[in-house]
């Protein structure tokens, strides 16, 4: 039975790093030989779990930690992407289509619909003043 690898980055909450979050992420479960489109997909997943970090939990300033961990076990993959930023006052509502606190105009409202059409399972924790955790889960192909 193929036992569990697992790995964890943290990095500054700059938009800078939300390239690196893909890449790190990609390296990472590339190892599991997923198909062009499941990469893709995990990808995009956490890349809108991290913009969301920046963006909402620490209001675009750079000062905030970005933590991601990572396992997986034969073909399941488990990421987490945590903050320690404002947190969110209604999960519920934020995780609807469109919804969005932001002021600025091209924000749509919809990081938590794109990570949700992409993996399989998304679970939101957060508490106000103490940060947000997305936990993401996708079982890859055989």
């Amino acid at each position: 039975m193929p036992k569990k690898n697992q790995m964890q980055i943290q990095f500054a909450s700059s938009s800078i790093n939300e390239g690196f979050a893909r890449v790190a992420i990609s390296s990472f479960v590339s190892q599991l030989d997923p198909t062009i489109e499941e990469l893709y997909d995990i990808k995009m997943a956490v890349s809108e779990a991290v913009t969301n970090c920046i963006i909402h939990g620490y209001s675009n300033k750079e000062d905030g930690l970005i933590t991601i961990r990572c396992a997986y076990e034969e073909r399941t993959v488990e990421i987490e992407v945590v903050d320690e930023g404002k947190g969110i006052p209604n999960v519920d509502d934020a995780m609807t289509a469109l919804y969005t606190t932001s002021l600025e105009e091209e924000r749509a409202g919809l990081g938590f619909t794109v990570m949700q059409s992409m993996m399989d399972e998304v679970e939101v924790f957060s508490q106000m003043g103490k940060g947000t955790s997305v936990k993401m889960k996708r079982s890859l192909a055989v």
